[in-house]
């Protein structure tokens, strides 16, 4: 098992910078990626970005530019740095770990992006 905790959400006004971070433990070793996905109300949960072990990384289009993701694996902690926020932003953002064939899941923090 693999435990997610996660913070760094809250309210922002649009333009403003989050900081995300999502530390793991229990059975961190063979972890493969590390990343972020989020969820609006009404929207399926989608992936916001995502680094490997090795450090490649892949972002959704719409964060491009704006969003960074990077993985501190001497603390299993992975980050992901928001800036110039939008109000289509808002949502719960979701840490997750692969490992192997399994998916594990944070509980979740919500971001509120204000226009």
């Amino acid at each position: 098992q693999v435990q997610l905790v996660e913070s760094g959400g809250g309210l922002v006004q649009g333009g403003g910078s989050l900081r995300l971070s999502c530390a793991a433990s229990g059975s961190i070793l063979s972890i493969n990626s590390m990343g972020w996905y989020r969820q609006a109300p009404g929207k399926q949960r989608e992936l916001v970005a995502r680094i490997s072990s090795g450090g490649s990384t892949n972002y959704a289009d719409s964060v491009k530019g704006r969003f960074t993701i990077s993985r501190d694996n001497n603390k299993n902690t992975v980050y992901l740095q928001m800036n110039s926020l939008k109000p289509e932003d808002t949502a719960v953002y979701f840490c997750h770990v692969a490992r192997g064939v399994y998916n594990y899941w944070g509980q979740g923090t919500q971001v509120t992006v204000s226009s």
